[in-house]
């Protein structure tokens, strides 16, 4: 009997080792200090953590760091308070991770890759269908309703289009112009009159469309901006490399891992894709051609 015996044994041991590799195994409980990640407030406080709480969880089974979410009430907060509450990382939109890798040298490491296989977004300026402005000229004297100061879709993408139609001074150009905070209120800020044009981003603008059709009957595209990455985890500059790898390695497998797939399922992401500085050259470019100074630009409101 002591052969099969044996022969059991090691079939039990292949499998187990073979169950490893399919899915990563839990970390031990998480002890200490915890990792604080910002997140940007694309809508309101209640989504953002219904959508990014499941993913933290996640994270800190896999790595066994704490994840700690802060949500923030405005984008160029989220610069700030990396030093005022001394934060590890954030998920940044294009701009404000541009912003923030010039100015506090925070460094990116992934962003999701949408169920369509999509990993980026773009910027839309819009209108009301019955307002009749179809071009720059038509907007002179009307009400435009920025996102953040600090933001691709909801402001950079206004400067660049004010720049091309030779607005040199949007403020005297518009009876009123002000920052709606997220882009879910620019959108419908427009929808229901409140202003007369509006820029936020695609992703949001589709998301809200699907459930409200008002969105897709009542307001039309006028501009877009060039494609650049979806918001993606950075992790400040010198943070150690043995939690910058497991944060990454853990969101990178998530796909491979069927804990980690309905996760992702959730969070409305294919997978997590490996994000690099080059990625957000189109930022720069944009920036660039404005004439604005990364390094010294005020993004505060």
């Amino acid at each position: 009997m002591k052969f099969p015996l044996v022969s059991l044994c090691i079939c039990i041991a292949i499998l187990a080792g073979c169950n490893d590799k399919e899915v990563p195994p839990v970390a031990k409980q998480p002890s200490g200090k915890p990792l604080v990640i910002g997140l940007i407030p694309e809508q309101n406080i209640f989504r953002q953590m219904e959508r990014y709480g499941p993913l933290a969880k996640y994270l800190q089974q896999r790595t066994g760091y704490h994840i700690k979410l802060e949500v923030l009430p405005r984008y160029g907060n989220i610069i700030d308070n990396f030093v005022s509450k001394g934060m590890d990382g954030a998920f940044f939109g294009s701009f404000t991770y541009t912003l923030a890798h010039a100015k506090i040298g925070v460094k990116v490491i992934a962003r999701p890759q949408n169920l369509d296989g999509i990993s980026t977004y773009h910027g839309l300026i819009f209108v009301r269908k019955d307002s009749g402005i179809k071009t720059a000229g038509d907007m002179r004297g009307k009400r435009f309703a920025f996102v953040d100061k600090a933001t691709t879709a909801g402001y950079l993408l206004p400067l660049e289009y004010f720049h091309e139609n030779g607005i040199a001074d949007y403020r005297s150009y518009f009876s009123e112009t002000y920052f709606t905070g997220t882009h879910e209120d620019a959108i419908y800020d427009v929808l229901n009159r409140k202003a007369d044009i509006g820029a936020a981003k695609n992703t949001i603008f589709e998301m809200l469309a699907q459930a409200d059709k008002r969105l897709g009957k009542d307001l039309v595209i006028l501009e877009r901006s060039p494609d650049v990455p979806e918001n993606s985890l950075a992790l400040r500059g010198d943070i150690s490399d043995e939690v910058r790898e497991k944060l990454k390695q853990a969101l990178l497998n998530m796909h491979t891992d069927p804990e980690g797939k309905k996760v992702l399922e959730g969070f409305g992401a294919r997978k997590f894709i490996e994000t690099k500085e080059d990625d957000f050259e189109p930022v720069r470019r944009y920036a660039k051609e404005i004439h604005l100074d990364l390094a010294k630009y005020n993004y505060l409101n």
